[in-house]
């Protein structure tokens, strides 16, 4: 993304997250002039680094370095993300919501890649076949189905990489109508030779139709053999420039799901802070690499209605030393499927309900006390002129989970920066009672989903 800036700094050893069952820090100094200096990194990342190469590690890759997206300047940047990140939002409120049903003759897969959709954040590369074509995939934590564009194409979109040629692929495979493979899918077919055919659609209209079939995946330098994936001959949507999408959901035809022991049923993930150094966030296959020691531990809750989806059980929010005075289910996963907490790298701002954002907003005003307020800009709507600061302070905001675990935001992880020295408050009220935690708040902290044993844990290492 290149645009005019003005950067935000933390300035102490207050860069560094705090992840913990307890915490005494209130309250973040931060310069209003440089707000990116690279977090400092602990030494279980460093012993992790050196043995990255033990199980597949991907680079996880924002959007604009594939796109190669400019704008006149920042907060037309912002407008952008924004308007994606509100159809992302909506797209999940409709999703997750008991009430919502696709349409009629729509696949039922849990994939959502769509622009319109607001995903396609972030990307990896990964070689497809044997020998390998490399392609962009969008990283998608909700999503099962792994999916491709291919030759031949009826009906394609523009992709930054050549198309996957099938024919050229010692290793492509494709499935047959009455294997147990091609019963998993939702909604799947019987083609030419009994292949088994598949169709994903989504809100937006775009959709993905295409062959099953088993194939080498090259990740990280790892050949994986044998990977169900889709072969979409007909596809149709704004996909960002991605030949298709890596699923990681709770799924059974997930990445992780697919892996099985093979992965032991975790990965890692670390999204690289917003105007740091530059370097690519990461995402790590397996357990020996991908679960930490160190690290605090929020079980995992599995939502019937939505099983792809990794939600944890929240019980408030603290903002300097004083917990918001919330309802006791303002976070509560319903048994019907409302409600709760999911985890989103396809959103950037963290929705709250109603009641929650509200409550925040109102305390974090009180808090800055006079400093200057401005316009918001669409959702933002709390935002602050710090251009004539040298330094000021906000309050910590810690999210308190189920089992005692609390995770204390960095100050940068607050704040997004909209002009050229006007901050917004990074957290947005939820259309419903649904809450989203967003790409925004999770950037710089490592991220482990230990989705056999049904746990996600936070740290010890940022990025």
């Amino acid at each position: 993304m290149h645009f005019p800036t003005t950067k935000l700094v933390l300035v102490s050893v207050l860069t560094l997250m705090i992840i913990s069952h307890a915490s005494s820090l209130r309250f973040h100094y931060i310069n209003s002039h440089n707000f990116t200096t690279k977090t400092s990194t602990s030494s279980s990342s460093t012993t992790s680094a050196r043995r990255s190469r033990t199980n597949p590690s991907l680079a996880l890759v924002h959007r604009d370095a594939i796109t190669g997206a400019t704008y006149p300047s920042r907060r037309h940047a912002v407008v952008d993300l924004v308007a994606r990140d509100n159809a992302r939002a909506e797209y999940l409120t409709r999703r997750l919501d008991p009430a919502y049903q696709p349409a009629e003759d729509l696949g039922r897969s849990e994939v959502v890649s769509g622009l319109d959709e607001g995903s396609g954040e972030y990307f990896v590369r990964v070689g497809v076949g044997s020998p390998p074509t490399e392609q962009y995939l969008v990283v998608d934590s909700g999503s099962d189905v792994i999916w491709v564009q291919c030759k031949p194409c009826d009906q394609c979109y523009a992709q930054a990489d050549p198309l996957f040629d099938p024919s050229s692929s010692t290793t492509f495979s494709p499935v047959s109508c009455g294997s147990t493979i091609c019963r998993t899918l939702s909604t799947s077919g019987c083609g030419d030779a009994g292949r088994c055919q598949y169709e994903v659609s989504y809100g937006d209209g775009s959709y993905t139709k295409g062959v099953l079939a088993l194939e080498t995946l090259t990740v990280g330098g790892t050949a994986v053999e044998g990977v169900a994936i889709g072969c979409g001959h007909r596809n149709h949507g704004l996909f960002v420039g991605a030949a298709g999408l890596l699923g990681l959901g709770w799924g059974a035809m997930s990445l992780v799901g697919q892996l099985g022991g093979a992965a032991g049923g975790a990965f890692s993930y670390c999204l690289a802070s917003r105007g740091g150094s530059g370097e690519a966030g990461s995402l790590v296959l397996g357990r020996s690499e991908a679960v930490p020691e160190g690290a605090v531990w929020v079980p995992l809750v599995r939502n019937p209605q939505a099983p792809s989806f990794y939600y944890v059980g929240m019980s408030g929010i603290v903002l300097g030393d004083e917990r918001l005075p919330l309802g006791s289910g303002v976070f509560q996963l319903t048994d019907d499927g409302a409600g709760g907490v999911v985890m989103d790298t396809g959103t950037a701002v963290t929705r709250l309900p109603a009641e929650a954002y509200a409550a925040l907003r109102d305390a974090f005003a009180a808090a800055v006390g006079d400093l200057p307020r401005v316009p918001g800009v669409s959702l933002l709507d709390t935002c602050y002129d710090l251009s004539g600061y040298t330094s000021v302070r906000v309050p910590t905001v810690s999210f308190l989970f189920d089992e005692g675990a609390t995770l204390t935001l960095p100050a940068r992880n607050l704040l997004v920066e909209v002009d050229g020295g006007v901050y917004c408050l990074a957290f947005a009220p939820s259309s419903s009672g649904l809450s989203i935690l967003g790409n925004i708040q999770q950037e710089g902290i490592q991220i482990t989903v230990d989705s056999a044993n049904g746990f996600i844990g936070f740290g010890p290492s940022t990025c």
